[in-house]
């Protein structure tokens, strides 16, 4: 069975990925900073008939992340998809005109920090297997800035920029990355920003193997 593990893994749209993916055949390792919230998870999928995993680690922790993508290779084999979609509320975003070295750093640090120390961990036996699928998840901020999270949208659009730069440089490896940015308040109602239609899209993305990078935006209007 192929395998996804999902970084960042929730009740929202990292659980929805994940039945997406498993409804294809896959099985699925969670990676996450709660055990209680992993545990809950794995067993609402096992319920439904995919096989699952959780995996503590914290993106802020790089360490901690790289242990247990080596957890998740020696336990359950090699990872064909990474999803990489953290989220962290204890990081305020500053304002653009509020911006500093100081508050901008932590952000860099998670996502492209995260990113770096994930992907990094993946990415060489995607490589020498010549395939293999990576997906980097943020908000829409990276395409479409927004000036409240001004210290967000510098950290996320470098990961938009890394993410697209790996496109093109393992294109002919065959190695599929690509870049979601999500402009939608997911979940809050309208119909195309429920977690379960946004996660068919990277099922899409996944079997296309194509577009480098997909801007799912959600009119609310």
């Amino acid at each position: 069975m192929p395998l996804i593990t999902i970084i960042g893994a929730g009740s929202g749209l990292g659980i929805e990925i994940a039945r997406a993916f498993g409804h294809e055949g896959f099985d699925v390792a969670l990676v996450a900073r709660t055990q209680s919230k992993l545990d809950t998870l794995v067993q609402t999928l096992e319920s439904e008939g995919i096989h699952a995993r959780g995996f503590t680690a914290d993106v802020s922790a790089p360490a901690t992340i790289t242990t247990a993508l080596a957890a998740i290779k020696a336990e359950l084999g090699p990872i064909d998809v990474l999803e990489f979609s953290p989220a962290d509320r204890t990081l305020a975003p500053a304002d653009v005109l509020e911006v500093t070295a100081e508050n901008l750093q932590p952000q860099i640090d998670f996502y492209i920090g995260g990113a770096l120390s994930a992907v990094g961990a993946v990415l060489p036996d995607m490589i020498a297997a010549g395939t293999g699928t990576v997906l980097i998840t943020t908000g829409g901020g990276s395409i479409n800035p927004r000036p409240a999270f001004g210290s967000i949208g510098i950290a996320t659009a470098g990961l938009r920029n890394w993410t697209l730069n790996l496109h093109n440089a393992l294109s002919d490896k065959g190695v599929y990355v690509a870049y979601i940015a999500i402009s939608a308040l997911i979940g809050a109602g309208h119909p195309d920003a429920e977690p379960a239609v946004i996660a068919k899209a990277y099922v899409d993305l996944y079997n296309a193997r194509q577009d480098p990078e997909l801007y799912y935006v959600v009119d609310d209007h």
